[in-house]
This record gives C-alpha cells, sequence and structure tokens, in this order.
C-alpha cells in the first residue's frame, strides 16, 4: 500500500528537518562549547518529542500503517546510529580530539552520513521498483552483517586504522598536532596537514560503512522514501547532544551489539521472507511466489526492535552493576 500524503506536509516535512540541521551545526561554529549533561538531556529529549510528534502527524494525515512503519523504521536507525555513535567514541578517543573540537567534528560526521544516506536511499529506492530480487540481497547482507556483530569481539581492532587511513598516512605529510578545527597548518615554514584530515577520514569511511547497514535495515521495514528519509534525518538529530550525554556510558553497554545483531537479523529474515512472497526469480519455485513465506507486519517489526534495545540495556546495565559492586568487594578486601 503506497503512502499518501499531502505534498505541503512531505516537502514542508523535510524542509524543516533539514533546516533544523543546519541549525544545529550554525550553533557549533558560533557558539563552540562542551555543552553540560542538562543541556544534552533537554536537546535529546526534544528530537526525540518531535520525532513522536511527527509519528502522530502521519497518523493524522495518513494512517496508522505509515505512522508505525515510520516508528519502526526511526528505532532501527537511532539503534543504528547509536552503534556509529559507539565508534565514533573510539575514534575520538585513537587520535585524543581535544574535547573542545570535537562537537564541530561530530556535526561534519552527521553531515557526511546525512549526505551517503540520502544518495543510497534514491539508490535503493530505483533498485527497489526495478529490480524485486534486491530484496533478496539486502536480506542475505544484513543476516551476514547480524551474525558479523553478534560474533566480532569487543571494541578491539575498531580503534586501529584501517587500510585507507594508513595509505593517506604514508602519502601525505601530517603533523602530530591540532591546530583548532584546520585541516592544514605550517610548521616552519612548510605547509602540512593535521591529524584533523585523518579524523574526519576516519569518521567518512564508518559513515559510509554504517550507510550500507542501515539503508538495508530501514528498507525491510518500509519502501517509501519519504519515511525511510525522514526517519533517518531524525535518527542523526540529537546525535551530537548524545554523544556528550552517553559517550562515556556507551562503551560499558557491552550488550548493544547484541541487541543491534538481533534487529539485523531479525529484519534480514523479514526481507528474505517477503522476496519470497513476492519472488520473480526463475530459478525459485519456478518463478513464482512461495505462498508459504509469512509477511511480517509493521507492528510486529517495532515490537521485536523495542524489545531487542530494551533487553540488550538493561542486561549491560545489570552487567555493569554486578562488575562494579564485585570490584567494590575487592577493593575492600
Amino acid at each position: 500500500m503506497e503512502l499518501a500524503l499531502p505534498l505541503w506536509f512531505e516537502v514542508g516535512s523535510l524542509v524543516v528537518l533539514c533546516a533544523i540541521l543546519v541549525g544545529d551545526l550554525l550553533l557549533v561554529v558560533k557558539r563552540p562549547h562542551v555543552p553540560s549533561a542538562l543541556e544534552c538531556a533537554i536537546w535529546v529529549g526534544v528530537y526525540v518529542a518531535l520525532a513522536l510528534i511527527f509519528a502522530l502527524c502521519m497518523l493524522w494525515l495518513g494512517d496508522a500503517e505509515h505512522a508505525g512503519q515510520f516508528l519502526a523504521g526511526w528505532l532501527t536507525e537511532y539503534s543504528l546510529s547509536i552503534d556509529n555513535l559507539f565508534v565514533f567514541v573510539l575514534i575520538m578517543a585513537r587520535f585524543s580530539v581535544p574535547r573542545k573540537l570535537q562537537q564541530e567534528t561530530l556535526m561534519i560526521g552527521i553531515i557526511i552520513a546525512l549526505i551517503l544516506r540520502g544518495i543510497f536511499i534514491l539508490l535503493g529506492a530505483q533498485l527497489i521498483a526495478n529490480f524485486s530480487w534486491i530484496f533478496y540481497i539486502f536480506g542475505a547482507f544484513l543476516l551476514y552483517t547480524a551474525i558479523h556483530q553478534a560474533l566480532s569481539s569487543d571494541g578491539g581492532g575498531e580503534s586501529e586504522d584501517n587500510r585507507f587511513i594508513r595509505f593517506v598516512r604514508h602519502r601525505m605529510r601530517i603533523s602530530n598536532e591540532f591546530d583548532g578545527s584546520k585541516l592544514r597548518t605550517t610548521i616552519s615554514g612548510r605547509r602540512v596537514f593535521t591529524p584533523m584530515l585523518i579524523v574526519f577520514l576516519a569518521i567518512g569511511s564508518t559513515d559510509l560503512l554504517f550507510a550500507l547497514d542501515s539503508i538495508p535495515a530501514i528498507f525491510g521495514i518500509t519502501t517509501s522514501p519519504f519515511i525511510v528519509f525522514a526517519a533517518n534525518i531524525f535518527a542523526l538529530m540529537g546525535l551530537r547532544q548524545l554523544y556528550f550525554l552517553l559517550g562515556h556510558l556507551l562503551q560499558k553497554l557491552e550488550y548493544l551489539k547484541y541487541g543491534i545483531a538481533v534487529i539485523l537479523g531479525f529484519i534480514g529474515v523479514k526481507l528474505v521472507f517477503h522476496a519470497l512472497h513476492e519472488n520473480q526469480v526463475v530459478f525459485i519455485n519456478g518463478g513464482n511466489p512461495v505462498e508459504w513465506a509469512p509477511e511480517i507486519g509493521t507492528w510486529t517489526s517495532l515490537s521485536v526492535i523495542v524489545a531487542a534495545m530494551a533487553v540488550a540495556t538493561v542486561a549491560s546495565l545489570v552487567k555493569m552493576r554486578i562488575s562494579a559492586k564485585r570490584a567494590a568487594v575487592r577493593k575492600g578486601s
């Protein structure tokens, strides 16, 4: 069922959302500072409230099905954005980015993520419209990603330089010290790049990898490009404030990756079932739809997504509390 919302709502929503992101960027440029926990909590609350209000508007102007698709898509993208944020924390620590420069760095990362996701949304929508078998590819990719996410070791290699970063370091003259947010500086009369270039490249390559995960994941929930793009924008809004609010905590949520793996795996299975249900591939059931393949509803998806993130978060906090008590007992003895 195609989404039928007024054109003014779709265009107006995207304009307003992009304006909010631009305003957030200008705020960082004009008033660079390390936000307090209270300031971050207020802004994260505002952005979450805006997402819920947007869902209510979709319910009012559209229907419950598509409002549910937005909520499920937003929560999926938000969970993946939090995972992205975890890697941002590692990158900032890896390259010792001064805390006062982290706001600007994060905003650049968010803008890169938005651009990359916009490109992949357009490509994904065209692929889905013309090649229904792409759901098999998306589903298999998400299942592979889910398994890799669950089996990967904690943290370990995430902060290591990837091959691209090592290539850049080898080919370009890069200083050891930051010069504000500048990409180039002068040392002993010679123009060199600052470590900020490496940080931006590391964040950009990370954004690319997460975009490859996030777009197939949300297309497993809805095929409406408007909902996909809106969910991605809302997932990126408040990410900067969430970084400063939860940055220290993210590294301790050790079960978070399993919750995200469950979400990706579930959506991967849903995509494969959908592909079977709409099958046109000749060597599968003679090119006919597979009747036994179930269609997993939006509200089932929403329930699984919420439950996976809630269980992973609570389990992580409980483990953290138990570890703290054990450490206190060892210290006391």
